[in-house]
């Protein structure tokens, strides 16, 4: 399938890490031009805009903090004039919280990081998918918002703040030629995973066994979905939530 995708500048915040490497990769791959947004690994961006060009494709890193209204625009900016106009923005920069017991003070400063932040980044991308009447807004979320975790409170919050506003976006810019959806990743196998304390290979194994495809979401099965909902052959789907976790979902 042609994705339609040759030659478009494609714009995917928080791409130094697994996730968001494989979303860059994937848009490379149909010869998208990529900037790839950093906040803390600059040296992990740089790695992947130099493995994107040895394999014959285009792209740059760019720094994007999300908590910081400046380095939004400046960043941007940056994709902008090096590249051209940002027509796919691949929303899937986090911000994570910074210590491990919440309070109210943490949730706003999580809430302000990951959902105002998101949104400027969105916001920021608009006037020039409007103008050439064609975009493409994808929103990274996570099967979180329908599965709470009971000790955390903002990164389920954030993310259903984001979903809720991804369906407004869906309604409001489909005129201009420009369609939003989200993806919800399940858990997925990455080095954060696998050496968070409380995660590790045995909640990979037993997630694994309670999913219905035997195995559990790896970071090419996330950008593969978010390739082709942020692509051309994407004509019409617009305003949809979509669940890459092997239907884990419906053995809850």
């Amino acid at each position: 399938m042609d994705f339609g995708l040759e030659g478009r500048i494609v714009l995917v915040t928080g791409a130094s890490g697994a996730i968001g490497a494989a979303i860059a990769r994937s848009f490379a791959r149909e010869g998208a031009q990529v900037g790839v947004g950093w906040h803390q690994n600059e040296e992990g961006a740089q790695r992947l805009v130099d493995e994107i060009v040895r394999t014959g494709g285009q792209g740059m890193a760019v720094r994007l903090d999300q908590r910081d209204d400046r380095s939004v625009q400046a960043g941007v900016g940056q994709v902008r004039t090096t590249l051209g106009e940002i027509a796919v923005l691949v929303a899937n920069a986090v911000a994570w919280p910074t210590q491990q017991t919440e309070t109210w003070t943490s949730l706003v400063d999580g809430l302000t990081a990951n959902v105002t932040g998101t949104m400027a980044v969105v916001d920021s991308v608009l006037p020039g998918m409007r103008n050439a009447g064609w975009g493409r807004v994808v929103l990274v979320s996570s099967d979180v918002v329908g599965q709470p975790l009971p000790a955390a409170v903002t990164y389920p919050a954030a993310k259903g703040a984001l979903e809720v506003a991804a369906a407004v976006l869906a309604v409001r810019e489909a005129r201009h030629g420009i369609l939003t959806n989200v993806v919800r990743p399940g858990f997925t196998l990455t080095d954060r995973a696998l050496s968070t304390p409380w995660l590790g290979q045995q909640a990979v194994d037993s997630e694994a066994a309670k999913t219905p495809t035997g195995r559990i979401c790896t970071p090419e099965d996330v950008a593969s979905a978010i390739a082709y909902l942020g692509s051309a052959a994407n004509g019409h789907v617009n305003g949809e939530v979509l669940s890459v976790a092997g239907g884990r979902h419906l053995t809850r």
